[in-house]
């Protein structure tokens, strides 16, 4: 830098295109040459993994011939008929037994014709509950299906059908779990345990 200010304007100007021009024609080391070309083929890879993401089919496909779109029919069928459908499991994976399987497990955990007839009248009453928010939730699925296929949905007409679909889910969600808080008043523990045992989560 010393050198290039003793010299002239004009040498000057001449003498730092040629560094430039060295600069631009000495090669650079092997390993950031490496660095770059990786660069470029990562960018490239990434461009390519794009493109084969935006042709790959959605894993929707099929569901747009649902009735309802967001259930399917064994969804539809497990709530028409009182299912538990996963909803209890904040219970049943913590130690309290539901009626429907205590039933199901009456002769192994020796229950007495007492409590068979306790949970047999709580299994009635979660079932027809059951029933009933299962279908308004439904409803309520349908209403939405119906609302995006009409079209000219406004913001505050969705948010009044998701409230509603919310709704229908927590009453839903209540009925299996609410059940669950009353049958340890009628089994003992060693009931509760072989039951749990029985179900396998003792393990």
């Amino acid at each position: 830098m010393f050198i290039l200010s003793r010299l002239s304007q004009p040498a000057f100007l001449t003498a730092f295109a040629a560094l430039i021009f060295l600069g631009m024609t000495i090669p650079l080391p092997a390993h950031a040459q490496d660095s770059a070309n990786v660069h470029r083929t990562d960018h490239g890879q990434h461009l390519n993994d794009m493109m084969q993401d935006a042709s790959t089919p959605s894993p929707y496909v099929g569901q747009q011939h649902r009735s309802i779109k967001s259930l399917s029919a064994n969804d539809v069928a497990e709530l028409q008929k009182g299912g538990g459908w996963g909803l209890a499991k904040a219970a049943e994976l913590n130690g309290v037994p539901g009626p429907a399987h205590l039933l199901e497990l009456s002769d192994q955990i020796s229950l007495s014709s007492d409590q068979h007839a306790a949970i047999t009248a709580l299994y009635a009453d979660m079932k027809e509950n059951a029933i009933i928010a299962g279908n308004r939730l439904i409803e309520a699925e349908i209403a939405l299906d119906a609302a995006f296929k009409a079209g000219g949905l406004t913001a505050e007409e969705l948010e009044g059908l998701i409230n509603t679909i919310t709704q229908s889910l927590c009453r839903l969600r209540y009925v299996h779990l609410s059940i669950h808080l009353k049958t340890p008043e009628i089994l003992s523990p060693d009931q509760i345990a072989h039951y749990n045992s029985l179900r396998g989560y003792d393990g």
